[in-house]
């Protein structure tokens, strides 16, 4: 079954070279009962780590069932570990978090067996723990976690069974009872070979093999290898479709499982694994809320720049350059109704137009005063502002040229004026002079800066002769018929204006005309940019909570280095524990992210109910901060992982 031809195996401790075998050449056969013995030091353990798969010869050859597997791939190795032989370790390495029975189970997990637990169950009553399968291994005694140990070695049923110093740690009973066990399982057909010091355990055996500094200095076989053709046969078999990946392991059945053990995992540790999904809730909270405020803001500016009519060119008197600042006279173009005449004659371009001025006013209904923003505009307003009364009508052109004295009102100033009552029809005072209300305006919101619904509208006219006594026009809006003509528009007004107040070069910048969808695309801009600000700093948080996760992972990458060891010793490979680590860092992330979604939202809607500004949770925020999440589980836990699974196993099992 077992053949090592001329092995050696030196280990480096600092600048000595040590040689655990030298040389060593040794045939096992089907069924026998072998203990290695020798005192520390002489080489007993790493043969066995040899034999075992766990550790490859520098030098030498290792056939098992006449196959040569001396330098086989890690995977292979763990396969053939997983299937082939059995493991029982002196410090038993049962996983604290699991019961008896579940981790009788763990093989079969490597194996793609999970379905088969029943078999687990079988074992466990094989040993004599069928009434205690349920239990922790705190709540056993140390023979009996040493038979839970031996039925997690037989449940893939494996043709060699190793053992080292399998009686080191338990009492003379709990000895015997666990070497009648072994003796028991050899009767059957298992091939045992175990590593001791002690000389009555050697005497349970047949073939007592004794080393000393690396070498085989006597092999005492006490009778004749039983002949097990069929055990060879299968042995033969069961070793060829491993090394060609017939091994029956199912990708879905073992990620579920890995799945399982990650949650376990997390439940162990709960104190720990809380503070990592801590980091990741409040990094995609942070996102979620700053999103929808950027969101909310970009939401309300739309509404507002909505409000002011689209397609629109604005002119008024005075240089953008100088706004502010006192001008002498003469050196800023009054515009008049003369002005809006000729502007209106550009019908090819111009598709509505609008003077209007502006003040503020004092407004009296009863015995209630309320001081408002009083404009004046033209009776195409409702139109080109988006601004048709919800109730009552606009003012019409007739009654801007009769200069009638009649009100649309805001909601603002419907609520503070009137109250419950019904406006319209009602007369208020605009600066002591009475106006019937006709009107009510639609509700348009109100920011930190301004209220769009705190304003009364008259027409031009009565605003300009009655209320204000102006002599000129504040500014004139026009509405072009198409956005594509915006830029001609431009240019014809400027040239109209130029021609109408005969003015020179030095005098055009007495006058401005701005294009309100440059402006809309400056605000649109800026909000962006601020979206994307807000939405980068939640994000530094965000990966603050990845490095926190990376960080708990490497601990638990170091608490956990024994069972790192345990797994590959029963037949994990590489990949399935850093499959296991990345699952488990990703759930954590997973969790957070879900907690953070609802923090991120409640939050919003926080400071909407609080502070009052708008704030919008979409769902590309949420998929994305999720997703973000996600994706940082994965690159912060990555580095984790492939520590775990780089671990040599036989220093990760003697880590202390």
């Amino acid at each position: 079954m077992i053949e090592l031809k001329n092995v050696y195996k030196t280990y480096q401790m600092g600048d000595t070279e040590v040689k655990a075998l030298d040389g060593v050449s040794l045939k096992i056969n089907a069924g026998e009962f072998v203990a290695i013995m020798g005192p520390s030091g002489s080489g007993k353990s790493t043969l066995m780590h040899i034999l075992g798969l766990l550790d490859s010869p520098d030098s030498g050859a290792y056939l098992l069932a006449g196959k040569d597997i001396t330098r086989l791939g890690e995977r292979d190795s763990a396969v053939l570990r997983n299937r082939f032989i059995g493991f029982v370790f002196q410090q038993f390495h049962l996983l604290p978090r699991m019961t008896a029975l579940e981790n009788a189970e763990l093989p079969l997990i490597y194996a793609g067996k999970r379905h088969l637990k029943e078999r687990a169950k079988k074992e466990i009553e094989g040993v004599g723990l069928g009434a205690r399968m349920n239990h922790r291994p705190n709540e056993l005694s140390g023979g009996q976690q040493q038979r839970v140990a031996i039925a997690r070695a037989l449940v893939n049923e494996p043709l060699i069974l190793m053992a080292d110093e399998p009686t080191g740690n338990l009492d003379s009973k709990s000895k015997e009872d666990i070497m009648s066990l072994l003796k028991e399982l050899n009767r059957k057909g298992k091939t045992v070979i175990i590593v001791t010091h002690e000389n009555e355990v050697a005497q349970h055996t047949r073939r007592v093999i004794k080393m000393h500094d690396g070498k085989i200095i006597a092999d005492d076989n006490k009778e004749e290898a039983r002949k097990l053709s069929e055990v060879v046969a299968l042995e033969e078999n069961l070793i060829s479709s491993s090394l060609a990946g017939k091994h029956g392991m199912t990708g879905g059945t073992k990620f579920l499982d890995y799945g399982r053990q990650a949650i376990s995992a997390m439940l162990s540790h709960k104190m720990r694994s809380l503070l990592s999904i801590l980091g990741i809730l409040i990094g995609v909270g942070a996102v979620i809320a700053m999103l929808a405020l950027g969101a909310g803001a970009k939401e309300s500016i739309e509404q507002q720049l909505a409000s002011l009519g689209s397609n629109l060119l604005l002119v008024r008197p005075g240089s953008a350059k100088t706004r502010g600042i006192a001008m002498e006279a003469g050196a800023v173009t009054r515009f008049t109704f003369t002005d809006v005449s000729a502007m209106s004659k550009l019908t090819d371009m111009v598709a509505r137009i609008c003077p209007t001025v502006s003040g503020r006013g004092q407004l009296v209904y009863g015995n209630k005063n309320w001081n408002t923003q009083v404009e004046g505009d033209g009776a195409d307003y409702a139109q080109m502002r988006a601004a048709v009364p919800v109730s009552g009508r606009f003012f019409t052109e007739q009654e801007v040229k009769t200069r009638d004295k009649v009100a649309v009102i805001g909601m603002t100033v419907a609520r503070e004026l009137f109250g419950d009552t019904d406006p319209l029809g009602e007369t208020l005072k605009i600066n002591l002079i009475n106006f019937k209300v006709i009107g009510i305006l639609p509700e348009k919101g109100a920011n930190a800066f301004h209220d769009q619904d705190d304003v009364v509208v008259v027409p031009v006219t009565t605003a300009m002769y009655r209320v204000f006594g102006k002599q000129y026009i504040d500014a004139i809006f026009l509405e072009i018929k198409s956005p594509e003509l915006l830029d001609a528009a431009q240019d014809e007004l400027f040239k109209l204006v130029v021609k109408l107040h005969h003015l020179n070069k030095d005098e055009e910048d007495s006058f401005q005309i701005r294009n309100m969808a440059d402006i809309k695309k400056t605000l649109e801009a800026t909000t962006k940019t601020m979206s994307l600000l807000l939405g980068s700093i939640a994000a530094i948080s965000l990966l603050v909570g990845g490095i926190g996760i990376m960080n708990i992972m490497l601990v638990s990458v170091t608490e956990r280095t024994r069972e790192i060891g345990l797994r590959k010793a029963i037949g994990a490979t590489n990949k399935d524990i850093m499959v296991q680590f990345l699952i488990e860092s990703v759930l954590m992330s997973f969790l957070g992210g879900i907690a953070g979604v609802l923090l991120g939202s409640g939050s919003a809607a926080l400071i909407n109910i609080l502070v009052g500004w708008s704030v919008k949770v979409s769902g590309f925020s949420v998929i994305l901060a999720t997703v973000f999440s996600l994706v940082v589980g994965v690159i912060f836990g990555l580095w984790p992982a492939q520590k775990a699974s780089k671990l040599d196993p036989i220093e990760a099992l003697r880590y202390e």
